[in-house]
């Protein structure tokens, strides 16, 4: 990915030089007696003491987080953690009072060594770690021992982002430019320590995680800088940066969603100074999913040095389906935006209960605004199963499913090189773990089978994993279902071998995981050959599934389960989904599914982030991009396609494949509550997505969501009842004329719902629609 400069390097140089501003500067002074160093500036004071404890106090001289330690992490020497510390009064190089701490560490630490720095300004400390030592060393794996005093709310974890345009042209997207651990211990007092990395997952009440940069002159240093603020923890990193305006959005609203067109939106701008007072001008657009101009304003404010203004811009919900909407603030040369979206998606009372083919993949591990909060969305959108659950594991225990009548399965990672006797012990273990969850199905097992397209693995796995398992399952009497471990791509060589081998009597349900690169859903590649490279053929969604039902066709019907199934949306990147395409690529892939007879769907997965580091905005990582929400919580098109999706097969049953005249229009028919529901596209612009434009290594110049990307328009003329509804990938309807028992559709890549039509038998077993003409193609 190309891209502009980013801050983040800013915020590295600001905390590597100290450059950190919250307010007026105020005098520093230093007092070292009895073996205690103490530093003290406007509203904060740190006291160092024998023993290597750092304690950092507000502007009353309270203690409010106090650490000891540090520990590095030697891939030899295993976790080394500090026995003590010396501070001394010393000065940093540009002469600025400092504590010096020199931490000790027993005879297992060897040649390593660890020297704190700590110097103070107004309202902000500056904490540095310089660690020299062997090569085995591993600087992602530092830490710092800190425990917050008497706080009033749980402390968090908060990423700091900015937004940037591709230099390379596109879409503008975030990027993470530092990490905040934040605490509260009064309405009007929070502190922050800023790191430009950190892991939530290696972070807790005890300790954070610094990893350490190289230092030039050797070894590896680790920072973070403390703050006492009064404001967000974004304003907060921009005012510590000293320079540029920052702009953070937020909402009256859970998700920015609505239940309904025109409710009233708010959304508010803050704007946060790093330099002088000035003068500022606030601009906002919001814009429709086709681009239609909902809402655009100019407002001019002041904002104090080192301070915040914020905005309130109040707006109406739209009819139906996404906006889309960007704030800008301007002072001189200086710019910062920012973009979130909005939707409106109605309640809606789902009645498939067991029968529901709508699941998630992942087990929701991030809770924002609540866990509650969350569930409520899931049911909202239709999903109805998620697929790991267990007492003591990731996410939400079995118990917070089951009071919302929701189903879960359960995963579980063995390993294929044991010995035998303790692969039946992880097999009795684990078994008894997924009854004791009650999870209807075990899925064994995920994505084993590398190096994928070869088969080489299947042997492994029957022996040390699926066999084990089905055979403690005869001797306990469990029922909950096996399924094998969900394959990375229908992998056709895998399938075989494990069948060869006797493992298709041993599952329930076949599970895999149809990856999809820049192909339409509907895409079967040619031939057999599929490259199984990072662009391969292999990554396909239909292709991969016919494949899969021939094979069952020869040797016996399974339940099929999608346990992870993707539209990855990485900025800019031609091999994987604009944000529109991802949209119509979603209701696509859960139309083909409901008309294959999929037993189950668990899209991967609910938010764009990383486990471990959760909203952590991370472009150039495509495991970051694959959720229906985005980073900020908003919804991505894709949840809106995900719920249209869910709503109108809820109780779908399928009717049969469409053909026509023209072989490069496809249809699905569906029999529903509502009548009949047809699903339509045409491929005269082809399978492979993300063509135009000019392409360097993986960059594509994605369009803005609201863009058309298909140029060829194809007419089709149907007969019709009095009238015809057509959705779009978003759940947006309009309603199309009807004359004379007759409507023209307009037909083109995208895949579009239409209620009203007339579907029937044409003969020798295949469907159509009634009074079908084509039209002429044209191009818009």
């Amino acid at each position: 990915m190309t891209s502009t400069l980013s801050r983040r390097s800013l915020l590295g140089a600001a905390l590597a030089a100290g450059v950190v501003l919250v307010a007026e500067a105020t005098p520093i002074s230093a007092f070292a007696a009895a073996g205690d160093v103490t530093l003290t500036a406007g509203g904060i004071s740190l006291l160092a003491s024998p023993g290597g404890r750092l304690a950092i106090r507000d502007a009353g001289g309270v203690t409010r987080s106090v650490g000891s330690k540090f520990q590095v992490k030697d891939s030899v020497a295993g976790v080394l953690t500090s026995t003590g510390g010396t501070p001394t009064l010393s000065a940093l190089a540009d002469g600025t009072p400092a504590i010096r701490m020199d931490y000790t560490f027993d005879a297992a630490a060897g040649s390593t060594v660890v020297t704190g720095w700590f110097s103070v300004s107004t309202s902000h400390a500056r904490l540095e770690w310089r660690i020299t030592g062997p090569s085995t060393l591993l600087p992602d794996g530092f830490l710092f021992s800190r425990a917050i005093q008497a706080p009033t709310a749980p402390d968090d974890y908060i990423a700091i982002t900015e937004w940037v345009r591709d230099a390379g042209g596109g879409i503008p997207y975030e990027d993470t430019v530092g990490v905040a651990h934040t605490s509260t211990w009064s309405s009007s007092l929070h502190g922050l320590f800023l790191l430009e990395r950190s892991r939530q997952s290696w972070t807790n009440a005890t300790w954070v995680h610094a990893p350490g940069v190289v230092d030039p002159a050797g070894g590896w240093t680790s920072r973070a800088d403390f703050f006492f603020s009064e404001t967000r923890p974004s304003a907060t990193a921009a005012i510590g940066r000293g320079r540029e305006l920052g702009i953070e959005l937020t909402t009256n609203s859970d998700f920015n969603l609505y239940e309904s067109a025109g409710a009233p939106m708010a959304l508010t701008a803050l704007v946060a100074n790093g330099g002088a007072a000035k003068s500022v001008e606030l601009e906002l657009w919001m814009r429709s999913f086709d681009g239609v101009l909902l809402a655009s304003t100019t407002v001019t404010g002041s904002v104090t040095a080192a301070g915040t203004w914020q905005h309130t811009f109040n707006l109406t919900a739209p009819a139906s389906g996404i906006a889309l909407a960007e704030v800008v603030v301007r002072s001189g040369d200086d710019e910062a935006f920012a973009r979130t979206n909005f939707a409106v998606l109605p309640t809606y009372d789902y009645q498939a209960g067991t029968d529901s083919m709508f699941g998630i993949a992942n087990y929701p591990w991030l809770q924002r605004p609540s866990a509650d909060a969350v569930l409520d969305l899931w049911q909202r959108a239709g999903i109805s199963l998620v697929r790991i659950a267990y007492d003591g594991g990731p996410g939400l225990p079995p118990s917070a499913f089951d009071a919302r009548g929701m189903r879960h399965n359960i995963e579980l990672q063995p390993s294929l090189t044991v010995p035998d006797a303790e692969a039946a012990a992880w097999a009795a273990d684990k078994l008894a773990v997924a009854a004791g969850a009650g999870a209807g199905y075990f899925e064994v097992g995920n994505e084993l089978n590398r190096p994928f397209n070869t088969g080489d693995a299947a042997q492994a796995y029957l022996d040390k994993v699926m066999r084990p398992v089905f055979n403690r399952r005869a001797v306990t009497g469990d029922t909950v279902k096996l399924m094998n471990n969900g394959l990375a791509g229908m992998d056709k060589p895998w399938v075989e071998n494990f069948i060869a081998a006797g493992g298709w009597d041993l599952i329930d349900a076949f599970a895999y995981h149809p990856g999809r690169g820049n192909f339409t859903p509907d895409y079967i590649p040619p031939g057999d050959d599929w490259g199984t490279g990072s662009t391969g053929a292999y990554w396909n969604f239909y292709g991969g599934l016919k494949q899969l039902k021939a094979l069952m066709a020869q040797h016996g019907e399974k339940e099929i389960w999608l346990t992870e199934a993707y539209a990855a949306t990485k900025p800019n990147s031609w091999w994987h989904d604009t944000y529109r395409h991802a949209a119509e690529n979603v209701l696509l892939t859960l139309a083909l599914a409901k008309a294959e007879g999929i037993r189950c769907v668990c899209w991967y997965q609910f938010h764009d982030s990383v486990l471990g580091m959760p909203q952590i905005a991370d472009p150039d990582n495509v495991e970051y991009h694959f959720g229906l929400m985005n980073r900020d919580l908003s919804p991505k098109p894709s949840l809106l396609a995900y719920a249209t999706a869910a709503r109108v097969l809820d109780q779908a049953v399928f009717g049969g494949h469409l053909t026509f005249a023209d072989p490069l229009t496809s249809g699905l028919w569906f029999d529903t509550p509502d009548g009949p529901a047809v699903v339509l596209w045409n491929r005269a612009d082809g399978y492979i997505l993300n063509t135009a434009g000019q392409r360097t290594d993986w960059h594509f110049p994605a369009p803005e969501v609201w863009v058309d990307p298909w140029p060829t328009k194809t007419p089709l003329t149907v007969s019709a009842s009095s009238a015809v509804r057509e959705l779009d990938a978003i759940g947006q309807a309009r309603m199309l004329p009807v004359t004379n028992g007759n409507a023209t559709l307009t037909l083109d890549g995208a895949p579009r719902i239409y209620y009203g039509l007339i579907p029937h038998a044409s003969g020798a077993g295949t469907h159509t629609l009634a009074g079908c003409r084509p039209g002429r193609r044209y191009r818009s």
